[in-house]
């Protein structure tokens, strides 16, 4: 007679893995197999509903979003479409810049700057953009003709060689040191123009104390009908624009002789 013992009578192989803890085996009736295949069997459908119920959530959510995101699309579309519809046909929709009282002025713009001696006098002449800003200029002022200090030392002594455009420095605003400058007419400003051309055509040299700048810019601006200091050769360039301005109560509006 062979003796089985309960190990052998229920071998590895025959215990279900689903069921098998730790290479022991349980029994288990078909009743209890049958209950929990059962439960598992009910167990997605009972979770089916809330599943049910958390995707028509999602989708109510991503349905609320587009619509939410196609109103704000419409409302923005809609709102430069009322602006367009409410501005004049006789008005421009947009305005870059407002016009100045001073657009398209002719005017001269007496000025000093510093240099590396006691500074220099100069002019810019010319007219207003519709902004009233300076736009293109002219630059006008007598120096000795060289950027070498060699003809500025000389011409102390003697008269040398002059120009009578713009020099180093005329254009940048930081040596600016004074300025006056005054509004003409067009017939005036074409008058005061030529004449300031024919003062640069005729002022071939330069000499300290005899002929400098701040005496090129008297002329002009005695041409104009402008006092001027009766120093002004031997003026600081700005103390001669400061002095102008004084003599002239600081008036913008010049008005040429009807002789020029």
């Amino acid at each position: 007679m062979r003796v089985v013992s309960q190990e052998n009578a229920c071998p590895k192989q025959d215990v279900c893995p689903k069921y098998r803890e730790k290479h022991h085996c349980e029994k288990y009736s078909v009743r209890d197999r049958f209950a929990r295949h059962s439960k598992s069997r009910r167990s997605p459908r009972r979770l089916a509903p809330v599943v049910g119920l958390c995707a028509a959530a999602m989708l109510i959510a991503v349905t609320a979003r587009m619509a939410l995101a196609q109103d704000e699309h419409k409302e923005a579309v809609a709102v430069p479409a009322k602006l367009v519809e409410s501005t004049p046909d006789s008005a421009p929709a947009v305005q870059l810049h407002a016009i100045s009282k001073l657009a398209g002025r002719y005017f001269v713009d007496f000025r000093s700057r510093t240099a590396a001696s006691y500074g220099h006098a100069f002019l810019w002449y010319g007219r207003l953009n519709e902004r009233g800003k300076i736009g293109l200029i002219e630059v006008a002022g007598l120096h000795p003709a060289s950027d070498s200090p060699v003809p500025y030392i000389l011409g102390h002594l003697f008269p040398v060689p002059a120009e009578t455009g713009k020099s180093y420095g005329d254009l940048d605003e930081q040596y600016l040191t004074a300025n006056y400058r005054v509004y003409l007419k067009e017939a005036d400003a074409k008058r005061a123009f030529a004449y300031i051309k024919h003062k640069q055509d005729t002022s071939p040299l330069w000499l300290a104390g005899v002929y400098n700048c701040t005496a090129f810019l008297a002329d002009i601006a005695g041409y104009m009908g402008l006092r001027t200091p009766v120093t002004a050769t031997w003026m600081y360039p700005e103390d001669f624009i400061n002095n102008l301005r004084d003599l002239n109560g600081g008036r913008q509006e010049i008005p040429l002789a009807a002789n020029h």
